[in-house]
C-alpha cells in the first residue's frame, strides 16, 4: 500500500509539472522521457544507472540477459541512425536500450510474475524510473524557474558571502591555475553525481536478490526527497550564481579558462568581475535577469546530494568510504570553482541535506523525540540562514569576523546533532557473557605403592 501510494503521488506530481511546463511552452518531464525511447537521450549514463538499480532484484542470469539486451538495442539503434544519416549530436549515442529494458521488465512483472515476485520486480522498476524521472523533473524545474522568476537575489547573496571570505572567487582563481586537467576532472564529478549515488545504492541493495526484499532505508530515498523539495526553495529564493550575476557566463569564461563546453550566457550581469575581482560591499537590491539562466543556487543541491552520498558511504568498505569523501570534496570544489554557487549556498545545502536525511530515517524507524528535535533544529537553522541572507546581508558583509563564525557554528550544530543521532541509532553490540571461573579439576589420586617381596 505504501509503494502504491508513493507511486500515485509521484505520478500526480509529474502530471502537474507537465501541465505547468506546457503553460510556459516547455516540454515536461513525461514528454522528455518518452522522447528518449527513440531519440538520442540527453542522460545516457543516468539511464544505465537506473538499469543497474533495477537489476538488484534480478538473478545473476537475468542480469546478464538484461544488460545484453540493452547493449544490443543501443547497437541496433546506432546502426539504424548511421544508415539513415541522422545527426548523432545533441545527446548520448547510448541509453535507449536501458530504458527499453526497464519498460520491458515492467511488462514482464505485470504479465508473467505473480505474488511477491511481481511486487519485488515492480519495486525495482519503480525505483529506477523514479531516479530517471528525478533527473527530468529537475531539468523541467530549472526551466520553470528561469521563466517564472524575472528577478534574482544575487546581490544579497554576494554581500552575505563576504562573511565567508568570498570562497567562490578564491576557488575560481585556483581552478583556473590548474588548467584543463583539473577542470575536466571536476566537470565529470559534477555532472555524474547520480551515477555516484547509484554506486553507493548498489552496495546498500546488494542483498535484495537474495533476501527478496528491500531494506527499510537507503540512499535513493533521500536522494529523491532532496530533488523533490529543493526546487521549491528555488522558487522562494531565486539566485543564479556568481559566474552569471558577476561574470560573463559560462560561454566566455569557460572557453578562455576551463576549456569546457559552452552554455547559454547570462544577461544583465552586474559586471564582469568573477573570479578576478571581488565586488565591493554595496547596498543590495533585487536585480532583473534573463529568462534563460536557471535560478538554482539556494540551496546547493549538488552539495546536498554529495553530502548524502558521503553519509551513506560511511557504512561501506574502505574503498567506498574514500570514494564518498572524494566525491564530496570534489563536488564542493566544482560548485565554487565553476562559479555556480556562493559559499553561503553550500552551508545551506549541508544543513538541508542532513535535515532531510534525519527526517527520512525517522520515518523509517517510526520516529522518536530525538529525531523530531533534530529535524526541528535543522529546519530552524535553514530558515534562519535564508532570513539572514535576505535581511542581514549588509551587516554580514560589514562584520565578517562575527557572522562568518556564526554561519559555520550553525552548520556545525546540525552536523553535531546528526552525528549524535545516527550514533545512538546504531545497534549496540551484545555484551559479552560474564566470565565465570571454572574450578580446576582436582588431581587424580596417585596409586598407593605396592610392596614387593623378594623371591
Amino acid at each position: 500500500m505504501r509503494w502504491a501510494a508513493a507511486g500515485a503521488v509521484a505520478l500526480g506530481f509529474l502530471v502537474a509539472l507537465e501541465i505547468v511546463a506546457r503553460r510556459y511552452g516547455l516540454p515536461g518531464p513525461i514528454t522528455s522521457q518518452a522522447r528518449e525511447l527513440i531519440f538520442l537521450p540527453k542522460s545516457g549514463f543516468v539511464l544505465y544507472a537506473g538499469l543497474a538499480l533495477m537489476m538488484v532484484v534480478l538473478t545473476r542470469r537475468e542480469r546478464f540477459v538484461a544488460a545484453g539486451a540493452a547493449i544490443g538495442i543501443d547497437a541496433a539503434l546506432l546502426l539504424v541512425r548511421w544508415a539513415a544519416g541522422a545527426r548523432l549530436t545533441g545527446g548520448h549515442p547510448f541509453g535507449n536500450g536501458a530504458l527499453w529494458v526497464i519498460c520491458g521488465c515492467a511488462v514482464i512483472a505485470v504479465t508473467r510474475r505473480t505474488g511477491r515476485e511481481r511486487v519485488l520486480l515492480l519495486k525495482g522498476v519503480g525505483l529506477s524510473l523514479l531516479l530517471i524521472a528525478g533527473r527530468k523533473t529537475g531539468d523541467t524545474w530549472l526551466l520553470i524557474t528561469s521563466k517564472s522568476r524575472p528577478v534574482v537575489l544575487d546581490q544579497y547573496m554576494e554581500n552575505a558571502d563576504h562573511a565567508l571570505g568570498n570562497p567562490s572567487w578564491l576557488v575560481g582563481r585556483a581552478l583556473t591555475a590548474t588548467g584543463p586537467i583539473g577542470a575536466h576532472l571536476l566537470n565529470f564529478v559534477y555532472g555524474q553525481l547520480p551515477v555516484a549515488a547509484v554506486v553507493v545504492a548498489l552496495y546498500q541493495l546488494r542483498r535484495v536478490a537474495v533476501e527478496r526484499r528491500f531494506p527499510g532505508h537507503h540512499l535513493v530515498r533521500t536522494f529523491l526527497v532532496i530533488g523533490l523539495l529543493g526546487p521549491a526553495i528555488y522558487m522562494i529564493f531565486p539566485v543564479v550564481g556568481p559566474i552569471y550575476a558577476y561574470g560573463a557566463g559560462n560561454a566566455h569564461w569557460a572557453a578562455d579558462h576551463l576549456w569546457l563546453p559552452t552554455q547559454p550566457t547570462g544577461q544583465w550581469a552586474v559586471a564582469n568581475l568573477w573570479p578576478d575581482v571581488v565586488p565591493p560591499i554595496h547596498s543590495p537590491q533585487w536585480m532583473p535577469f534573463d529568462r534563460i539562466t536557471p535560478r538554482n543556487c539556494m540551496p546547493s543541491l549538488h552539495t546536498a546530494w554529495a553530502t548524502t552520498i558521503f553519509v551513506h558511504s560511511r557504512k561501506g568498505p574502505r574503498v567506498l568510504r574514500y570514494a564518498g569523501t572524494f566525491w564530496l570534496v570534489a563536488t564542493l570544489a566544482a560548485t565554487l570553482g565553476f562559479g555556480y554557487h556562493y559559499g553561503a549556498d553550500l552551508v545551506a545545502g549541508v544543513v538541508f541535506a542532513l535535515t532531510i536525511e534525519a527526517a527520512v530515517q525517522a520515518l523509517d524507524r517510526g520516529g522518536d523525540r530525538s529525531a523530531v528535535r533534530l529535524v526541528a533544529h535543522g529546519t530552524t537553522v535553514f530558515v534562519a540562514l535564508l532570513l539572514s541572507y535576505r535581511f542581514l546581508s549588509m551587516e554580514m558583509a560589514r562584520h565578517p569576523w562575527v557572522f562568518g563564525p556564526l554561519l559555520l557554528l550553525a552548520m556545525a550544530s546540525v552536523i553535531h546533532r546528526f552525528v549524535r543521532y545516527t550514533t545512538l541509532q546504531q545497534p549496540k553490540p551484545a555484551p559479552a557473557p560474564a566470565h565465570v571461573p571454572v574450578p580446576a579439576p582436582s588431581p587424580a589420586p596417585s596409586p598407593s605403592p605396592t610392596s614387593s617381596t623378594g623371591g
